[in-house]
């Protein structure tokens, strides 16, 4: 696992002045590009794409300060003058030209290299499951990802709604595996970069045709890896970890990756303001190659 996936960093670092194509990142460690993109930014904890453009930033400003001209490291990397500046600006905070001054401060974005761990921080309690085709049904909306904080944007969207939706929604349940509300995020922009957008539920799972008013998604016949957690002082903190250690620990670890699909976070028990409870994280699956 971890030879192939540095060999596919090895790859991007050889292909910086030229166009880098993830499907080739993807068969390079035996996986899909969807995979990919999705492993690589929980482990390197940040987006592929951004990687890519802020490490061909980091050796665009050596051969700058090289003595090439701007037009020409603009070229080498693939960039027009406008486009280059602007990426060159966005890493470094200030322009090509500037960079050449004496006294210029650059930013740097090291290559990424991954390493075994021996230390794990805990076992991962999960499961692996088969589900019928069935329906998301409930109120749906489009809101900026947030790694770090509180989602401002989802938290509106909570409080927009109707009294009694919950209550209506329920009566909808009828699949045995998510007899309660479920929090569902789909949707996403292919590198899920942060404030990059996605779709977002407040619904119940259902096998039957819903009624107009709601809000739907079709999800097909799946496998999917169910991840648990809990906790005694803080449920929502432990809810989003769910996240980091399925694609951080397990997925790394384990014979499977994601396939494109809804995320599915189900809270099976909770104190009533959540201090403490317990949940759990449902993703689709399929066999690694």
């Amino acid at each position: 696992m971890l030879d192939t996936w540095n060999a596919a960093l090895d790859y991007i670092e050889d292909h910086l002045d030229r166009e880098i194509d993830p499907t080739e990142l993807a068969r390079i460690t035996l996986t899909s590009e969807y995979h990919f993109r999705r492993v690589f930014s929980a482990l390197a904890g940040l987006p592929l794409s951004l990687y890519i453009r802020e490490r061909r930033m980091t050796v665009a400003a050596a051969d700058l300060l090289d003595g090439m001209g701007v037009l020409d490291v603009a070229s080498k990397y693939g960039y027009t003058a406008d486009a280059f500046t602007r990426a060159f600006r966005d890493m470094h905070g200030l322009t090509p030209s500037r960079a050449r001054r004496p006294g210029a401060i650059l930013r740097s974005r090291p290559a990424v290299t991954f390493h075994l761990t021996i230390e794990g921080r805990s076992t991962m309690r999960y499961r692996i499951t088969e589900l019928p085709p069935f329906h998301i049904v409930g109120k749906a909306t489009r809101i900026p990802l947030r790694y770090r904080g509180e989602n401002t944007a989802m938290t509106e969207f909570h409080r927009s709604l109707g009294p009694g939706t919950g209550e209506r929604l329920r009566t909808l349940a009828d699949l045995p595996e998510f007899p309660d509300i479920l929090f569902v995020s789909d949707g996403f922009e292919p590198d899920r970069e942060d404030g990059s957008l996605f779709d977002y539920y407040f619904a119940v799972a259902s096998t039957a045709p819903a009624p107009h008013e709601w809000n739907t998604l079709d999800v097909p016949a799946s496998t999917w890896a169910v991840f648990q957690t809990s906790s005694d002082t803080a449920l929502a903190p432990a809810l989003q970890q769910l996240w980091a250690d399925a694609f951080g620990e397990w997925f790394p670890s384990n014979p499977y990756e994601v396939i494109p699909g809804p995320e599915i976070l189900t809270v099976t028990e909770a104190s009533p303001n959540w201090s403490s409870g317990a949940g759990e994280l449902w993703i689709p699956i399929q066999r690694s190659r």
